[in-house]
């Protein structure tokens, strides 16, 4: 008797769809590696301009609350339990009832309202005239230049510099307070290019 073998297809990828299959997943991730490291870059200088941001209002909003003087610094202890003033803000910086006198010091019964540590690894910040700390009467309004000048302006950015990012907007920041301590952040290019030059900065 004959016997016969049945054929049985065999499932799977040829050589030419596999390869075609591993074009499209490069094309795909390296898209998405780029995307993902814009995303994270951007994550960067949005915590860093917010840290920022939110310690002026808090200082600004616990000022005219406990009606005494509220300083924030750059600080190279910040997290530590006897963090001072002092430093670069890229270190870190901390947000502190200035008691009495109001000294830009850390001392006698002050106490210190919140503490940022060092900034992510490749931001940039560049504070005009090289200004270390900013600071808030009883009123709720800035003290003015209490020793040297105070923190008017502020760019950030990283390796990319001050160019269009998501929405047009700048990848970099310029914060701004105003003498009475109003604080705001700005992302607009030709105001983050103006300040640039005026400041002397580098961004990146």
């Amino acid at each position: 008797m004959e016997t016969r073998q049945l054929s049985i297809p065999q499932a799977g990828f040829t050589l030419y769809e596999l390869l075609i299959t591993m074009v499209i997943v490069g094309v795909v991730l390296s898209f998405g590696i780029a995307n993902l490291g814009d995303f994270t870059r951007n994550s960067r200088m949005t915590a860093t301009a917010n840290d920022l941001h939110a310690a002026f209002h808090l200082a600004r909003s616990e000022s005219s609350r406990a009606k005494d003087n509220i300083t924030i610094c750059a600080s190279a202890n910040s997290m530590d339990p006897a963090a001072q003033c002092g430093g670069t803000w890229d270190q870190g910086f901390i947000v502190f009832e200035d008691q009495g006198a109001g000294n830009l010091l850390v001392d006698g019964t002050d106490v210190i309202l919140r503490r940022v540590g060092p900034v992510a690894t490749g931001v940039t910040m560049n504070f005009e005239n090289d200004a270390r700390y900013f600071s808030y009467g009883p009123t709720g309004l800035g003290r003015g230049n209490v020793a040297g000048p105070a923190v008017s302006r502020v760019i950030m950015c990283d390796h990319r510099g001050n160019v269009a990012g998501a929405a047009n907007a700048s990848t970099a920041r310029l914060f701004v307070v105003t003498p009475l301590g109003r604080a705001a952040i700005l992302r607009e290019i030709g105001q983050i290019a103006a300040a640039d030059a005026t400041i002397g900065a580098t961004c990146p």
